[in-house]
C-alpha cells in the first residue's frame, strides 16, 4: 500500500500509449500513388538510394590520435597551468572593493571636463550655421568628365 500512484499506473499507461501509437506504423512504409505522374521519378529515386548508406560511405577510423598516455599529459600540464594562472589571481590586489563614489571620481579627473561636457545651448543662428556647413560637406563632387568615344 505504500507504492506511489504513478508506479501502481505506470504500466497500464504505458500499454495504452503503445495501443494508440500502434496505429502509426503503417505511417512509415507510405505507398507511391501509381496514377500519379511523379510516381516513376519517385520510385526511380527511391531505388537510387535504397542500398545508401553504404559502410564504404562512411569515414575510415582515424590513425593519427595520440595515445592515451600524451593525452593524460596534456591534462596534467593544463591542470598545472590552470593552477598557476590561478596563484597569479589570487596575488592580485584588486581595487574594486573600494568606496564606489571614490573611484568614479578617480575616473572622472583623468577626462577634461570641458570635452565630456553637452553641447550647450546655441542661438538658431549658430544652429544654422551648423546645419549649413553640414548640407556644404554632404554635398556630392561634381561628375567626372570622361571622353566619348
Amino acid at each position: 500500500m505504500n507504492v506511489f500512484l504513478s508506479k501502481k499506473t505506470m504500466a497500464p499507461v504505458m500499454t495504452g500509449l503503445l495501443l494508440f501509437t500502434g496505429g502509426c506504423v503503417g505511417s512509415f512504409d507510405p505507398q507511391t500513388d501509381a496514377s500519379s505522374p511523379l510516381a516513376p521519378r519517385i520510385q526511380e529515386l527511391v531505388d537510387e538510394k535504397r542500398e545508401y548508406p553504404r559502410w564504404a560511405d562512411f569515414p575510415a577510423t582515424p590513425t593519427d590520435l595520440p595515445q592515451p598516455a600524451q593525452v593524460a599529459a596534456n591534462v596534467q600540464a593544463l591542470n598545472a597551468d590552470s593552477g598557476a594562472l590561478a596563484r597569479q589571481l589570487a596575488g592580485i590586489d584588486w581595487t574594486l572593493n573600494s568606496d564606489p563614489a571614490a573611484y568614479a571620481e578617480s575616473i572622472m579627473r583623468r577626462f577634461d571636463p570641458a570635452k565630456m561636457a553637452p553641447i550647450g545651448a546655441q542661438t538658431p543662428e549658430e544652429v544654422e550655421a551648423f546645419a549649413e556647413a553640414l548640407r556644404r560637406r554632404a554635398a556630392a563632387p561634381p561628375p567626372i568628365d570622361r571622353p566619348r568615344s
